[in-house]
């Protein structure tokens, strides 16, 4: 039986499952993920064991679970405004390495369903995480 999470576990659960959701989950998205959760005043203050059993704990969770069933328990116990931090946060980690695979686009389009946000809403965060994630040396135009 899983125990209901927290809400540093729900918010956290997301971008976890992001980084997850094709399977892999190398050592730059490891940092990149603790890099930004730990720019958040809540896991700040956490020690850093405290930190790692929550990221543990939301790994084993993953493996029984899955993305789904991870996002299903997370999304329900964030606010609205935490919800959307939540999806911006998968949406930049996803896009960190400017490839955004077909598993991918298909984590994303379900965290947006699941997190009950507009089309329109989802394409703008996700379209703005984008335009950040460009190399522009590899876009100039000559």
């Amino acid at each position: 039986m899983t125990l209901p999470m927290t809400t540093l576990e729900a918010f956290a659960a997301i971008p976890l499952a992001a980084v997850c959701c094709d399977q892999t989950f190398g050592k730059d998205e490891a940092r990149v993920i603790r890099e930004q959760l730990l720019g958040r005043t809540a896991y700040q203050e956490m020690e850093p064991y405290a930190f790692a059993l929550l990221i543990s704990g939301l790994l084993k969770r993953f493996r029984e679970e899955s993305w789904q069933g991870l996002i299903a328990s997370a999304a329900p116990l964030l606010s609205p405004e935490q919800q959307e931090m939540a999806f911006a946060l998968a949406c930049e980690l996803i896009h960190c390495d400017r490839i955004v695979a077909p598993q991918e686009q298909q984590f994303l389009a379900a965290l947006a369903q699941q997190l009950q946000f507009t089309t329109d809403r989802a394409e703008q965060i996700f379209d703005v995480c984008d335009l950040l994630n460009r190399d522009f040396v590899n876009n100039q135009s000559t």
